[in-house]
């Protein structure tokens, strides 16, 4: 069967290798990923979605959803790309304070609907994010010590079943897959639509101090300071940059969910560490959460590597600090623990963490430096030791790796269970498969 009876079954497009448009709708937000795929459909509604996995039974292909493709691994070939970008309707019910949202949306473009009425989402760090893979992989940000994982605020979850059937998926219609589509990836259905909870969030304050390397010591010893004895309503995160052409950089970044007054007095030892070179410090909308961290929103190459720290003794100094950031752009270091190191029994699959640190390491994934980098990345980790556990978050998964990482061993087998009984002749591949 060609591709040009699915063009005819749907209302969206299918675009194919040798078609203008193709080289652009493959590619994902990571340019450093390739992905050599059949065809890319961008559907239009749930029944384009039913008619996409029909075609795929019949041809015996795989079908993987990615909105704006920033958790995409290139391990995808000869598969059917779904783009869901026409997704794109955001409901927010401020009396209710609930959000309903097309699978397309990002997360700035809830962040400014919500922040009309003085809530937010849980959203991450980056507004052009997308608000459905990051929260099936259960979605940590500034607001997660407070509120815990994004996927513990969901309350309905629109799906396409694995047979082409359009389902609304609660704790009470189907306990199994909600719990399995709250943090466990999207291995088990094309989700179409997201219902969730968001949060009163009238004042928030945060910002970025920046320094010049030679006071990395200082401000890692200031970081410390300030999550050891944060509440749960401030967010710290430690970034040491290295930018080509630029001299290296110290920096923190942080968010205070409440009364500026209060976030001022709870960092004012960041005023302690002289010398700052940028401080963008003040009050924000919800909406402009993303200028924390500033990070960008175009396309761009980039290699990463994700873990969690047990602890920041000698081994991390030595290898996070005190080492030089070159190869790598970015060390970062996010505080963790509060509502993130809660189990509670209404929970998804993604379950409580209780390291209290979160690594990130960013290296620019250009081919000349692949090699190195990654081999740098080798370094570092076998450096840390014990510092580290090898589980971490499913949003920090990179490619090479394994879902098996993001869950303990009970979690996975009962997502493996789940997805064999959900879609038994694996139609539906998520970025990282709970079968890989």
């Amino acid at each position: 069967m060609s591709f040009e009876n699915l063009r005819t079954a749907i209302r969206g497009g299918v675009i194919l290798p040798g078609d203008a448009d193709f080289d652009r709708a493959a590619q994902p937000w990571n340019t450093a990923v390739a992905q050599s795929v059949a065809a890319v459909v961008e559907v239009a509604d749930a029944p384009d979605v039913a008619a996409v996995l029909e075609y795929a039974r019949q041809t015996g292909r795989t079908v993987v959803t990615q909105p704006t493709g920033h958790g995409a691994t290139g391990d995808i070939d000869d598969a059917i790309l779904v783009r869901t970008t026409r997704f794109n309707s955001i409901d927010i019910d401020a009396e209710q304070r609930v959000a309903r949202v097309g699978s397309g949306v990002k997360w700035g473009q809830v962040q400014a609907a919500a922040a009309a009425h003085g809530l937010t989402g849980l959203a991450g760090s980056n507004p052009v994010v997308g608000v459905t893979g990051y929260t099936l992989g259960g979605g940590f940000g500034w607001f997660a010590r407070k509120y815990g994982w994004a996927a513990n605020a969901v309350h309905a979850v629109e799906i396409v079943d694995a047979a082409g059937r359009p389902q609304r998926i609660t704790t009470d219609s189907d306990p199994e897959l909600f719990w399995a589509l709250r943090g466990g990836g999207g291995d088990f259905a094309i989700v179409t639509g997201l219902e969730f909870e968001l949060f009163a969030l009238p004042r928030l304050y945060g910002g970025r101090v920046m320094w010049s390397a030679d006071r990395t010591r200082e401000v890692f010893d200031l970081f410390i300071e300030l999550t050891t004895s944060a509440p749960a309503e401030l967010s710290v995160w430690l970034q040491r940059y290295q930018i080509p052409g630029a001299a290296p950089t110290v920096a923190i970044d942080f968010a205070y969910l409440g009364d500026p007054v209060d976030g001022q007095h709870l960092t004012r030892r960041l005023d302690t560490v002289d010398g700052s070179i940028a401080d963008t410090r003040g009050d924000l909308s919800p909406a402009e959460i993303g200028k924390i961290t500033a990070e960008p929103t175009d396309p761009s190459p980039s290699l990463s590597r994700g873990e969690l720290l047990t602890e920041l003794g000698d081994a991390v100094v030595k290898t996070l600090i005190d080492a030089p950031v070159a190869p790598l752009l970015n060390v970062q270091i996010r505080g963790l623990g509060g509502a993130l190191a809660q189990h509670r029994p209404d929970d998804g699959a993604r379950g409580a963490v209780t390291e209290p640190y979160a690594l990130y390491l960013l290296g620019l994934g250009l081919p000349p430096l692949l090699g190195t980098i990654g081999d740098r990345f080798e370094e570092i980790i076998g450096a840390l030791g014990p510092s580290i556990t090898g589980a971490k978050p499913y949003t920090f998964l990179a490619p090479g790796e394994s879902a098996a990482a993001a869950f303990d061993t009970s979690t996975l087998a009962r997502l493996r269970e789940i997805k064999r009984n959900r879609d038994p002749h694996n139609a539906i591949r998520a970025n990282f498969p709970v079968l890989g």
